[in-house]
């Protein structure tokens, strides 16, 4: 179990402020890769340091974290059942404050309780060995909550169904942006590997409704609960969901058609510079460019790759570079999956094939936090960037609060 750092037990405030004066120095032992909590689950600790990290977006707060922390229990075999059990209590208290507001006519309060009940069931449903209808409950109580979300919205959300497979529809949540009479700019946020698009409404929902911006947060696991991405991107090639998606925007009458921009949040494959890359619609991207896959493709070229290995002629990433037209954002992690230097050089080859075109390469440096892979540890700090470069590239305003 997760153990107190600082336990003073019943000890006053003025014995504690005597021992203050006493010391001449305060040391400290802080580095990001101590960031685990449970040594034996680095995979729930990450995640752990996920959830703290959305409480300055409002998906969580610390003190919820730490509680429900504390009674997680690793010791027995049932340690994925306690996690999934102590976040989904924990879920459900924030649902029900939620309920109590909204019946009350306190919307705003709804709201808040509404987004932290949707980041504990998404981590309730994270643990890896949990069994398959327990993670379908916790993320259907996940979409539930979203819908109940919007609906307290204002302007008000709305939860949308775009045509794409025969065997299920995209879902997607769109929420407009603050009521100005004009057709207004979208950013598509969609999710990479390991995303789901509810967590967008926490933590990117807010910085486009202050730029003046619509949002349509979108993911590739269909309109129900029980897919994986890679079950779906063995079936499927994930990049053809992108054109569907512009033309669900484009028939809107609320959009404006030529400031459409898209952000893919997560670095784990290059599927959505794919999907732009032969699409010109697009006013803006922030994605890897094909980064990822001319990685890949550097790792699999005939004199590198073992002789078992075949070829993947499919990836063909420096014709995407070539291919995409808008002004694109580059925006990784210093350590994220890969090196900065690699980064760099893949960057170089980026930009020499796109001539002279817009390309901004943002690297976010542990100096500043927000470094780790996907931007984890702080997310605010490349939010904050990502949306005004995309304000700055499709003429959104900032609100004036």
């Amino acid at each position: 179990m997760l153990l107190p750092v600082i336990d003073r037990g019943d000890r006053s405030l003025r014995d504690h402020l005597s021992q203050v004066g006493a010391a001449a120095t305060v040391n400290s032992d802080l580095h990001y890769q101590r960031w685990i909590w449970w040594p034996e689950r680095e995979d729930l600790s990450l995640e752990f340091t996920r959830l703290l990290a959305s409480a300055q977006e409002g998906g969580a707060t610390f003190s919820e974290c730490w509680l429900t922390a504390s009674r997680i229990d690793f010791t027995g075999d049932d340690g994925d059942d306690s996690w999934h059990r102590e976040w989904t209590a924990t879920a459900e208290v924030n649902r029900g404050r939620a309920l109590s507001a909204a019946a009350q006519g306190h919307p705003a309060t709804a709201r808040s309780n509404w987004l932290r009940a949707i980041n504990y069931y998404l981590t309730a449903a994270y643990a890896f060995d949990l069994s398959p209808d327990k993670r379908r409950s916790a993320l259907a109580s996940m979409r539930e909550c979203a819908a109940n979300y919007l609906n307290c919205r204002e302007p008000r959300g709305e939860v949308v169904s775009i045509p794409w497979l025969s065997e299920f529809a995209l879902q997607g949540y769109y929420l407009p942006a603050p009521a100005s009479g004009d057709a207004a700019p979208v950013v598509i946020c969609i999710g990479e590997p390991g995303h789901h698009k509810e967590e967008f409404l926490f933590k990117l929902a807010r910085h486009a409704s202050e730029r003046g911006m619509a949002l349509l947060a979108v993911d590739i696991l269909g309109d129900d609960t029980g897919l994986t991405f890679e079950e779906v991107s063995l079936r499927h090639k994930p990049e053809h969901a992108i054109a569907p998606i512009m033309d669900y925007l484009i028939g809107r009458d609320d959009v404006d058609e030529r400031r459409i921009a898209i952000l893919a949040y997560g670095w784990s494959s290059s599927f959505v510079a794919r999907g732009i890359a032969f699409d010109h619609r697009f006013a803006a991207a922030v994605c890897d460019g094909g980064i990822w896959d001319l990685h890949l493709g550097s790792f699999l070229d005939p004199q590198n790759r073992p002789f078992d290995v075949e070829p993947c002629p499919e990836l063909q990433a420096d014709r995407i570079l070539m291919s995409i037209k808008c002004p694109l954002l580059v925006a990784a992690s210093a350590r994220g999956g890969l090196k900065a230097d690699r980064i760099a050089e893949l960057t170089d080859r980026l930009r020499a094939g796109r001539g002279d075109r817009d390309v901004t390469v943002e690297i976010s440096e542990g100096t500043e936090t927000a470094a780790g892979q996907g931007r984890s540890d702080n997310p605010i700090l490349a939010n904050e960037f990502i949306f005004d470069w995309i304000a700055s590239r499709i003429g959104a305003q900032s609100l004036i609060i």
